[in-house]
């Protein structure tokens, strides 16, 4: 099953709750438009580099496509597909005037200097320059791109349509960027987390956490679990895993991987594998890393008693159905790690207000925003005997539906 397929599995189960038409399940799930463009820049060797682009927007019913740019290996038509699907739900979910939007580049970061990343980057954006901007399409950081890309970003739109800062969220806050919206994404998953661990009766304190991911999302994860008492019992990256049982120091993991750029070595530890974290004894488990993580197979060997999914699709339908019948809840993606789209919103209002917030005030409408969207899909979940992961979908459709009914056709 591809990610988009497995996207419309979890759209058709809530679709059949709530008896949607074929005529209006068929207008929904269609994208609305989808940009493949070719990418041609000179290396640093001076070789002709040639990486492929893309960009899918899904639905607008709610307001303009918003949606992050990963540039990894795995960036295909296909993901952008699902990714921006996701998005429409997720904006919906936390009831943000958006619809969704995703895309990226067909490359490895890793193995490019930063003049390749800028002039990949800047020639992406003159493919794609008349179909974004901050009334039709508003992309932001994701896997593999950051707040300098985004500026690069901005600056470039900025020769073809003026001062725009709205164009992109996510970008550095000297230049034009909002407070708090690169912790905003780990911020909401401990957010999440805390929620529905009170509705078990238990709370983040001496509750045990493993981490898969220590990205942008997974660390920011990591500290704000830390910082409330939670017991980090295993963290992990790309090169491998680190456990402790009694609890990692957090901050020193940071100050190692500062140093080493990845979490193997940490001495204040025992090592191991991604593999062995998914499976390890833990309260809570965390993917989040890139999708796809839970099959069947693994969805057997997990010893968690929840998950909250930080990454975007790390489940696949046949392992849901797994947790589901082990009685294992999952909180899903659309809304676990909404906070990063939730503040890419006040920042996108705020540079249209040409007005700074302050980031008290950020985190606090964060908060409010991601409780009352929990509470909604909790409630929706009870009433309805349902995951949650299918009562977010039908509360996102029944959204979605609503404004196309009033929008028109």
């Amino acid at each position: 099953m591809q990610a988009f397929e497995a996207t419309n599995h979890y759209f058709d189960q809530a679709a059949k709750l709530l008896d949607l038409t074929e005529n209006m399940r068929t207008l929904m799930i269609t994208p609305d438009r989808e940009l493949r463009v070719e990418i041609v820049i000179e290396l640093d060797s001076g070789q002709i580099g040639n990486f492929i682009g893309y960009r899918v927007q899904h639905d607008n019913a709610r307001g303009p496509f918003k949606g992050g740019l990963r540039y990894h290996p795995h960036v295909d038509q296909d993901e952008a597909r699902s990714l921006a699907s996701l998005m429409t739900w997720k904006t919906a979910v936390v009831d943000l005037p958006f619809g969704g939007g995703k895309g990226g580049v067909n490359c490895d970061p890793n193995k490019l200097s930063r003049g390749e990343l800028e002039r990949l980057t800047r020639r992406f954006v003159q493919q794609i320059h008349d179909f974004i901007g901050p009334d039709k399409d508003i992309p932001a950081p994701d896997v593999g791109t950051d707040g300098q890309v985004m500026a690069w970003i901005m600056n470039e739109y900025t020769k073809y349509h003026g001062f725009h800062p709205a164009v992109v969220t996510g970008k550095p806050v000297e230049f034009h960027g909002s407070e708090g919206r690169e912790a905003a994404t780990g911020f909401g998953v401990a957010l999440v987390a805390r929620e529905m661990l009170a509705t078990m009766n238990r709370r983040i304190a001496g509750t045990r956490f493993a981490i898969q991911g220590y990205g942008n999302v997974g660390s920011h994860t990591a500290r704000s679990l830390f910082e409330q008492g939670g017991r980090i019992v295993a963290v992990s990256d790309a090169y491998g895993a680190v456990f402790n049982p009694n609890g990692i120091d957090i901050p020193a993991l940071d100050r190692h991987v500062a140093v080493n750029r990845k979490v193997p070595g940490f001495p204040d530890g025992e090592a191991g594998t991604n593999e062995q974290l998914l499976t390890c004894e833990t309260d809570v488990l965390i993917p989040a890393a890139l999708g796809g993580v839970f099959d069947a197979e693994a969805a057997r060997g997990v010893r968690a008693q929840l998950i909250v999914e930080a990454a975007n699709s790390p489940t696949w339908p046949e392992a849901d159905e797994v947790f589901q019948s082990r009685g294992i809840p999952v909180v899903p993606d659309i809304l676990a790690n909404a906070g990063g789209v939730v503040v890419s919103y006040f920042e996108w209002v705020q540079n249209l207000q040409h007005f700074r917030w302050p980031l008290e005030q950020i985190q606090r409408e964060e908060e409010k925003r991601l409780v009352a969207g929990f509470k909604s899909i909790h409630e929706l979940a009870m009433k309805k005997g349902t995951s949650l992961r299918t009562a977010a979908f039908m509360l996102a459709i029944s959204r979605v539906g609503r404004a196309r009914i009033l929008g028109g056709i």
